[in-house]
């Protein structure tokens, strides 16, 4: 059987795969599970609840109160906020555990839910299983004052406002920021933050109505920003997704900024304060190379993890390093946060810039890009890719003739039956033959 818990929680199609019925189940074995640990122990658990705007999420957010209320857990219900505010409220309020209603990045029909323990960190592995394990297993119901309370968290946004402009190093004046917030989450708060950090505002995206997040807007739909950067004249465009744990940003002439970019960018920045502890960044192996040579002509360590925001987040913390992220746009800053945070990297980026006085197209030009080539191989046994040695083989070869300007990663997707090949190299054509020579030695050695 199926894990039910993926990479980030439990995602899937709402009212189908994502239930009241379920929200409500996992969030007792949460508290169940949690007090088991010692979370709980001396005191009366609290929990601290968001979503985002997804129509689905008014019903199971419900229901996720109402399943630790009933456990006898108080609930704070901070109604719409973005995944990381969730988080940092969770440690500030140094509240027992947290949960999110949230599919991030994914269309509206999809739904999902995460949790948080005390500090606002992810659950590891460990809890999640012994949290399935405990769906809908026989309890012993509190009765009369036993049974939790619920109020709303009136001072949630205004505590995450506050939270950012705190940590912010430079101030904004003399920026024109345009923000695309998705139809998210944090349609309210990211113009907000940016605003009261001094940026002149401009707002697309920000207007969610249950049923348009992530619809043709956001980080992965760029393209509306580009047009709207360009139009207004701006200096920077910054691009969220519908829960606000990822950042993409655009230049002043339209042109894209990845994570890449992004984290060269604050690697940098923070080198510079003294702040990238270890001089080291923490990315996945599916970041560029040039980012990674880049880094290196600046005396940075690219630390490189599986693809994974919960597989940056480890290799932080066992490293103790304080910058990660993710080719897509989810950074990590760990002196600010314990997840990534769109926001946050949004005002970063603008703060390097009205600190340096360079623009968004300066500050990316810090690395070039090597061409790199991505094929989706469907219809193959991935079960067999580590055990071909016929496979293991022709990327040996093609490591050989790329040598040093260039790299080869095969990886087995984690939600679907494919094969992804990635061949980085100087030159595209080069990139582009290696890659498709690679894909046709998996075709014929692990069809099905």
């Amino acid at each position: 059987m199926a894990r039910l818990f993926g990479t980030d929680g439990v995602r899937g199609l709402a009212n189908r795969d994502i239930t009241a019925e379920l929200a409500l189940d996992l969030s007792v074995a949460a508290a169940h599970v949690l007090a088991e640990v010692g979370e709980f122990q001396g005191h009366r658990p609290v929990a601290v609840v968001g979503r985002d705007p997804r129509a689905s999420g008014e019903f199971l957010s419900a229901a996720t109160v109402a399943g630790l209320a009933s456990a006898g857990v108080d609930v704070r219900d901070a109604g719409v906020l973005p995944t990381p505010a969730i988080a940092f409220l969770v440690a500030e309020q140094e509240a027992d555990l947290g949960a999110m209603l949230s599919a991030s990045h994914n269309p509206m029909p999809d739904n999902g839910i995460k949790f948080f323990a005390r500090g606002g960190h992810k659950l590891a592995d460990e809890l999640e299983d012994r949290i399935e394990k405990r769906l809908r297993a026989d309890w012993e119901r509190p009765v009369g004052t036993g049974v939790g309370r619920i109020t709303p968290f009136v001072d949630g946004a205004d505590r995450y406002v506050a939270h950012l402009l705190g940590v912010l190093p430079h101030r904004l004046e003399g920026l024109h920021v345009v923000i695309d917030a998705a139809n998210g989450a944090a349609a309210v708060v990211a113009p907000a933050a940016f605003e009261a950090a001094g940026a002149r505002v401009t707002v697309i995206g920000a207007d969610p109505n249950g049923e348009n997040i992530n619809e043709d807007c956001g980080s992965t739909h760029i393209g509306g920003l580009q047009q709207a950067v360009v139009a207004a004249g701006a200096d920077v465009g910054i691009a969220l997704d519908g829960d606000a744990d990822r950042c993409l940003a655009v230049d002043a002439d339209g042109r894209l900024v990845d994570g890449d970019q992004i984290m060269a960018i604050l690697a940098v920045a923070l080198k510079d304060a003294g702040r990238l502890r270890h001089d080291t960044l923490v990315a996945t192996v599916m970041s560029n190379l040039g980012m990674i040579r880049a880094l290196d002509e600046h005396g940075i360590t690219v630390l490189q993890t599986a693809v994974g925001d919960r597989y940056v987040l480890e290799g932080m913390n066992e490293g103790g390093y304080s910058l990660g992220g993710e080719q897509s746009g989810h950074v990590v800053m760990l002196d600010h946060g314990t997840t990534g945070d769109g926001t946050l990297t949004g005002l970063m980026l603008a703060a390097r810039m009205a600190a340096t006085g360079r623009s968004l197209a300066e500050l990316a030009a810090i690395m070039s890009h090597f061409p790199q080539v991505l094929v989706n191989v469907p219809d193959v046994d991935k079960a067999r890719l580590e055990s071909s040695t016929v496979v293991s083989d022709a990327v040996t070869a093609a490591e050989n003739e790329l040598g040093d300007t260039g790299r080869v990663l095969l990886r087995k997707s984690g939600t679907e039956p494919v094969v992804r090949v990635m061949v980085e190299a100087a030159d595209e054509q080069q990139a582009t033959e290696v890659a498709h020579r690679l894909v046709g030695v998996v075709q014929a050695e692990l069809a099905l």
